[in-house]
């Protein structure tokens, strides 16, 4: 469903994202795992049509991801992207007139599951609040691909109970999910499929499953052996 050939992404002199080739396919969670730079959200950016390649190419269902592509994947982001004189409830109306796939019927459910009310103004939210909110107007939407990058980041215990759940509803055999994280045990609970990158390039894509009755070895054993010189894990 999503291939990235050869994919390279240059900012000045530094390979964010280094000759990167895969293909991903429906019906899977995708742990995308690697340290701070390693070029994770990079990927995921240009797989969203947000950034183009410096060299390479990147293909959702065998065509150049742009315009039309953007219909089908909706990608969170680390970054804030609610205007400040909006409510949680605007923040919905503004997805639903961007994205037909959008439900507020669905929204207005997530946003009571994760103890946010559609009056709640973003600029007051905490970045815990904020970012159940970014996952909330995601979720709502019915798209084939769900990126999120740092879908845990600030959120307590019990939200990303919640967060988890509303992840495993949605991976459905039509539909994939790509998830970036730190937190690595988090993401063992979710993902069948971990992608390795580091420094850019790409380690290696697992089956998470497979690598345990194997090599009886966890994602975080695994992500240990990997960046464990670097990060002092």
């Amino acid at each position: 469903m999503i291939t990235s050939k050869n994919l390279t992404k240059l900012f000045g002199s530094k390979r964010a994202v280094d000759g990167v080739s895969m293909t991903l396919e429906k019906g899977h969670v995708y742990a995308m795992l690697g340290p701070n730079g390693s070029g994770k959200t990079t990927w995921m950016k240009m797989a969203a049509a947000l950034m183009k390649p410096t060299s390479g190419e990147i293909l959702f269902n065998g065509e150049p991801v742009g315009v039309e592509s953007r219909k089908h994947i909706a990608y969170m982001s680390t970054e804030p992207y609610f205007y400040s004189w909006m409510t949680a409830e605007d923040a919905g109306k503004y997805y639903e007139d961007f994205f037909e796939d959008f439900s507020m019927e669905k929204y207005r459910d997530l946003l009571s599951k994760m103890e946010l009310s559609g009056d709640m103004k973003t600029k007051s939210l905490s970045s815990g609040m904020a970012a159940k909110l970014k996952i909330a107007v995601t979720m709502a939407r019915d798209a084939q691909v769900y990126m999120l990058d740092e879908p845990f980041n600030g959120i307590d215990l019990l939200a990303r109970d919640e967060i988890r759940g509303t992840i495993l509803q949605e991976a459905t055999e039509n539909k994939m999910m790509i998830l970036s994280s730190h937190l690595v045990e988090e993401m063992e609970a979710i993902a069948d499929q971990a992608i390795f990158i580091r420094e850019g390039k790409l380690i290696e894509i697992r089956d998470l499953e497979e690598m345990r009755m194997t090599e009886q070895v966890s994602m975080a054993d695994r992500y240990r052996a990997i960046y464990g010189h670097m990060e002092g894990v």
